[in-house]
């Protein structure tokens, strides 16, 4: 079983385009999905369109929402992240995910396959993947 924490731009990329491959994450089985109102309320911001919005609203009734924030998270020296991105690791680490699953390739792109403070860092495709090999593995 894991514990997936969603980015805002996971949240506002399944939303935004019909049948897309993030819509995976919702089928996928053994993985329980998080997020924070943070990162919804960033993705549904960015959505202008009434149709996405209603789509994120109906991914949302299988994600459960944290409200999170580690207000003085000491992340090791060697992490260096914009401010913007403190709630999303800091929530994603108190609600103890295993996995944050983000799309932020210009923040994230270091820290891709490797943990902080705990949870794994990794893009959607490399999670489902990872996901659907285990299952394949374990049958």
């Amino acid at each position: 079983m894991y514990t997936a924490f969603l980015d805002a731009n996971v949240l506002f990329s399944a939303a935004y385009k019909p049948k897309n491959r993030l819509l995976k994450l919702w089928s996928l089985e053994n993985v329980t999905l998080i997020t924070s109102f943070y990162a919804l309320d960033e993705a549904n911001r960015n959505l202008v369109k009434a149709d996405q919005k209603t789509m994120l609203e109906s991914l949302m009734r299988d994600v459960r929402i944290v409200m999170a924030v580690l207000p003085n998270l000491r992340l090791p020296p060697s992490i260096t992240l914009p401010e913007k991105d403190i709630p999303i690791i800091s929530a994603a680490i108190l609600a103890k995910a295993d996995v944050l699953v983000t799309g932020d390739i210009e923040h994230f792109e270091p820290y891709f396959g490797k943990k902080i403070k705990g949870v794994l860092i990794l893009r959607p495709s490399p999670f489902i993947d990872f996901v659907e090999k285990s299952r394949k593995d374990s049958a």
